[in-house]
């Protein structure tokens, strides 16, 4: 048997660091207390980052992205082109009517219908075509989230809950939609009726033109001022946003214990203190709104009356044509009128830019356990199926908190052999599960499968070769034979339903009322805890995995339920290498040996009779649970 040595290192040459990577910092120290980034919905990114990302998702519709922009551009010239026909008519084609020429007036009339039919038809078309770029865009970005919300490892998921992640995919992502349909056409179209009318303004009289120019002063410094609030309310509204909805998802998950222990009141209290705060910051960013807008308004309003009084007197002084005036006030009116829009659009961006911003910062962060750069092959398994050996070698590992969790120990797991490890709540059992699955690295030393360390593995490789069977047994939405090939997807019916005979489940499978095409329902809730088990277990065989571990696998369970699934683990555990999570001691009897754990170190290592036999922790812990059980 290989003897496991705790809480000091180990002189032999397999201890020796191998070529695996190595962590570059230190370690944290018991004590070590950061602020966590994460739990406080903070994802700081890149500098650039919120620009690359929205670059990278329209860079494959630049096509269309500028088919676009020309149609927007037709559009507005077609609309622009309406005070010039004015100008045109009063000064040119009504002297020439007077004098009996009609083809002045009616090519004005001929022109201003071309102008409403164009203007019409490219605004559908760029309607439809904008409609159809942005969806595109935005389907991509939500597959972005969802493929990379999956690829972030455990430590991510323990801290940034799935409410965030479900913002993050929801109103944040609808925030940018209604940028991109509709705050992006108010932005087009603002600048280029801008561009249009102040060269129409100069074209039809410099002093008119200038004039016009020098009123955008006061209005850029307001868009200014309005940007640099806006954005720190919008930032403050998305996470808002994000705090309702962990609210909501985690009473909903939790909706029974909810119930059971009336916790109806207290929730929705606290939720009532969310959603008021969130309120709170929706009516600062209308407050910003009205600020704006009302300041706006007043200085459009002063500049289009000094400029229509100077017209006026250069009008009766002979210095400016009375059509030209005419003209350069309903250019004025389309110049000052997108000043409301604008600020809708400034809304809409600045809103939009907070959530790509949060998006950002979700998709730049990186898994914590990540994929080697070139990958190591397991070495064949023996015949016989004896299963891999696992090695844990310097072992050390602390939690960002700073908590240590397992100080540095070795431990070697013989090839076909089943291991449990007991202890009581806290002693660092389901951390070495964690480590041998790869949910988490470890902060110093090696975990070595058939001598290979489990981060020169791919994921893929390392799946296949190590399954995990957990206390709650998720099941998916979808059928029982579904839900067994999880573990092997290209199976056959006939592979699916032969694992579920070997565990005995399939009796029980064939009395549901579609037998192995039954819909289990959310969380497998259309069956018992101890039939989910069972379906768990006939994915994890069905698997064929050389190394299996069990966390708590038998928990939860009632007593039938619990014999069901200790005689499904001796058919699922034969021939392999086993790492069994024991919360109830009746599990034991199919270890070769067991190890008791407590404050993260092994005190105890040895088959089950010996350690009985020697009256330590685990003869106590024995004596305890067999009183209990009678």
């Amino acid at each position: 048997m290989t003897t496991t040595t705790t809480g000091r290192p180990s002189d032999g040459p397999e201890d020796r660091p191998g070529p695996g990577p190595r962590p570059a910092a230190r370690p944290p120290e018991p004590g070590d207390r950061t602020p966590d980034a994460l739990t406080q919905d903070a994802l700081p990114a890149p500098k650039g980052a919120a620009r690359s990302l929205l670059g990278s998702l329209l860079a494959p519709h630049r096509g269309r992205v500028g088919l676009v922009a020309v149609l927007l551009l037709l559009q507005q010239a077609a609309v622009q082109a309406g005070p010039l026909l004015v100008a045109y008519a009063l000064d040119r084609a009504v002297p020439a009517l007077r004098a009996g020429d009609h083809g002045p007036l009616l090519a004005v009339a001929v022109a201003a219908v071309l102008c409403a039919v164009a203007s019409g038809g490219l605004q559908f078309a760029f309607v439809e075509l904008s409609a159809r770029v942005s969806q595109d865009v935005l389907l991509d970005l939500r597959g972005r989230i969802f493929r990379h919300g999956q690829a972030l490892s455990l430590d991510f998921h323990e801290r940034y809950t799935s409410g965030r992640l479900i913002s993050r995919a929801t109103t944040d992502v609808e925030a940018l939609r209604e940028l991109l349909e509709e705050g992006l056409q108010e932005l087009i179209t603002i600048a280029l009726s801008t561009v249009f009318i102040t060269a129409a303004l100069l074209w039809l009289d410099w002093g008119l033109g200038a004039a016009a120019l020098a009123s955008a002063g006061p209005l850029a410094l307001l868009v200014r001022a309005f940007r640099r609030r806006s954005h720190r309310v919008y930032s403050a509204k998305s996470t808002a946003m994000a705090a309702v909805i962990v609210k909501i998802t985690e009473t909903l998950n939790g909706i029974r214990p909810v119930q059971a222990f009336r916790r109806e009141r207290p929730n929705e209290a606290a939720f009532a203190r969310l959603n008021h705060h969130h309120a709170r910051i929706n009516g600062d960013t209308l407050l910003e709104m009205a600020r704006y807008v009302v300041a706006s308004r007043l200085v459009a309003n002063f500049a289009v009356a000094a400029i229509v009084l100077w017209g006026a007197y250069r009008v009766a002084t002979g210095s400016l044509a009375l059509g030209v005036l005419a003209a350069a006030v309903l250019s004025l009116r389309r110049l000052y009128e997108p000043i409301d829009r604008l600020g809708m659009f400034l809304n809409s961006y600045e809103s939009a830019a907070a959530s790509l911003q949060k998006i950002a910062g979700l998709l730049a962060r990186r898994p914590g356990v990540p994929q080697p750069a070139v990958s190591a092959a397991l070495p064949p398994v023996g015949d016989g199926r004896p299963g891999r050996e696992v090695a844990f070698r310097g072992v050390r590992f602390a939690y960002r908190t700073g908590d240590e969790v397992l100080p540095r120990f070795d431990l070697t797991l013989a090839a076909g052999s089943t291991v449990a490890v007991v202890g009581a709540t806290g002693a660092g059992k389901s951390t070495l599960a964690k480590l041998l699955a790869r949910f988490y690295d470890p902060t110093e030393g090696r975990v070595l499968l058939d001598g290979v360390d489990l981060r020169e593995l791919s994921t893929a490789a390392l799946r296949r070769g190590v399954v995990m069977v957990t206390q709650e047994a998720f099941l998916f939405s979808g059928t029982v034979a579904d839900n067994i090939a999880l573990g092997r997807p290209d199976a056959t019916r006939a592979e699916i339903e032969s694992a579920a005979k070997a565990l005995g489940a399939h009796d029980f499978i064939t009395a549901l009322p579609d037998g192995y095409d039954t819909d289990v329902r959310k969380r497998g809730g259309r069956i018992s805890a101890g039939q989910r088990q069972l379906v768990s277990f006939a994915r994890a065989l069905l698997a064929d995995p050389a190394v299996l571990i069990l966390d708590e696998a038998t928990s939860s369970l009632d007593i039938p339920g619990e014999r069901a699934v200790q005689h499904a683990m001796d058919t699922v555990l034969e021939g392999r290498t086993a790492l069994v999570i024991a919360h109830r001691l009746s599990t034991i009897g199919i270890a070769d040996r067991v190890l008791v754990m407590a404050d993260g170190r092994i005190v105890e290592d040895g088959p089950p009779d010996e350690l009985i036999a020697a009256r330590g922790t685990f003869a106590q812990l024995h004596g305890a649970w067999r009183d209990s059980v009678g």
